[in-house]
C-alpha cells in the first residue's frame, strides 16, 4: 500500500538537508516518522524515492526505500486523509496568493504585460506541481485553477473575448443557435451553471465539449469559463454573471442562482448566500459519483433547472396556483 523512504543527512552541510526537504515536498510525500516519509506504493513514487536516496547518499548520508502495508498504528484512511490535508493547505495558499497578485495588477495603472506574463507562468508551473504532488484528490484545485484563470485574463489581450467585443449591448440568442459550446474538463459550479444557461435560455439545442485551451481554429465554436473564451470571467464577476448580463437575462431566479454561483465560484463572500454550502456540496457529490465529463456537465445541468423552479418568484407561484385551481373547479363543473 505505502512505499516509505528511512534516511538520514549529517548535520552538515545544512544546504543539503534543504535541498533533500524541498525535493520531498514536491513529491507530495508526507512525514510519519522522524525522518521517515511516506507515498503511495506506486512506480512513479518508486522512481522519485530512490532518485531521493541517491541524492541523499551523494550527500553522506544513509537511505532506505521500502514497501509497507500499514505504518504502526495509523489506518489507511487516515494516511490518505493526511496527505490531502498537506495539499489543501497547498492550494488554499496558492489561492490567496495568486488573488493578491491578480489585485496588484489590476490596481496598477500601467503594467507591464511581460511581468504580468511570466508572474502567469511561474504560477501556473506551480499549479501543475502541487496537482502532480495530490496523490489523493484533495479538496481545492477546482478554486486554484478558478484563480490561475483569473491572473490568466488580467494577461489577455484586451478584446479577446467576444463579451467584451459587445461590452454595453444586449446579445440576441438568435445569433447563438445551434452552436458548439467549448469549456475545460472537470465542469465545476460556474461551468455547471453557465451550461445550464446557455442551454435553458440561450441556445436550446447546445452541444458541449471539453478542451484544455481555447481551440487556434474552430469555426462556429463558442468557449466559455476558459482562458481568453468568448464568455468568462470578467473583473469580479464569474462566467454565470458574464453570461446572464451580456443576454439581459435577470429574471429573479436567475439572480438568486447568479449570487450562489458567485459566492461559491469566486468565494468572496459578497452575497452571503446560506444556501450556497448546500449546492457546493451537491456538486462535490455529483464530480465523486460522475468521471465523464459530458454525464457530469448534463447531471449539473439538470440539477441547475430544478434549483431554477424550485426559486420561481412568490407571484409565478401565486400565478400558478391560481390556475391550477381555477383548472380543478372548471372540471368540477
Amino acid at each position: 500500500m505505502w512505499l516509505l523512504l528511512v534516511l538520514q543527512l549529517p548535520t552538515r552541510p545544512v544546504a543539503a538537508r534543504m535541498k533533500v526537504w524541498r525535493r520531498l515536498q514536491r513529491l507530495g510525500a508526507i512525514a510519519v516518522k522522524n525522518a521517515v516519509y511516506a507515498l503511495p506504493n506506486r512506480p512513479e513514487s518508486r522512481e522519485d524515492f530512490e532518485w531521493v536516496s541517491a541524492e541523499v547518499i551523494a550527500a553522506g548520508g544513509q537511505a532506505t526505500v521500502f514497501e509497507a502495508t500499514t505504518i504502526d498504528d495509523r489506518s489507511n484512511d487516515e494516511l490518505r486523509g493526511a496527505f490531502r490535508r498537506a495539499r489543501q493547505a497547498d492550494y488554499r495558499d496558492f489561492v490567496r496568493s495568486v488573488a493578491k497578485d491578480v489585485r496588484k495588477a489590476r490596481q496598477s495603472r500601467r503594467p507591464d504585460p511581460r511581468t504580468i506574463s511570466n508572474m502567469t507562468r511561474t504560477w501556473r508551473d506551480r499549479l501543475a506541481e502541487i496537482e502532480k504532488a495530490d496523490h489523493f484528490g484533495a479538496a481545492g484545485k477546482d478554486e486554484a485553477r478558478a484563480a490561475l484563470a483569473n491572473l490568466e485574463m488580467v494577461s489577455a489581450t484586451p478584446g479577446a473575448s467576444l463579451a467584451r467585443h459587445a461590452a454595453g449591448q444586449k446579445l440576441d440568442p438568435k445569433a447563438f443557435q445551434g452552436r458548439r459550446w467549448m469549456t475545460r474538463p472537470c465542469p465545476g459550479v460556474d461551468r455547471m451553471a453557465s451550461a445550464w444557461l446557455i442551454r435553458r435560455f440561450i441556445d436550446p439545442q447546445a452541444v458541449f465539449a471539453f478542451a484544455e485551451s481555447r481551440p487556434s481554429s474552430a469555426s462556429g465554436v463558442m468557449t466559455f469559463d476558459m482562458f481568453k473564451g468568448d464568455f468568462t470571467h470578467e473583473g469580479d464577476r464569474c462566467t454565470f454573471e458574464v453570461l446572464s448580463a451580456r443576454f439581459g437575462l435577470l429574471d429573479e431566479g436567475i439572480r438568486e442562482i447568479s449570487e450562489i454561483v458567485h459566492d461559491l465560484d469566486l468565494k468572496d463572500g459578497r452575497f452571503g448566500r446560506a444556501d450556497a454550502t448546500v449546492v457546493g456540496r451537491l456538486i462535490e457529490g455529483l464530480r465523486e459519483v460522475h468521471s465523464q465529463d459530458d454525464e457530469l456537465l448534463e447531471r449539473g445541468i439538470a440539477m441547475f433547472e430544478a434549483l431554477y423552479r424550485a426559486r420561481s418568484s412568490p407571484s409565478q407561484t401565486r400565478a400558478s396556483k391560481t390556475r391550477s385551481t381555477s383548472s380543478r373547479r372548471r372540471r368540477r363543473a
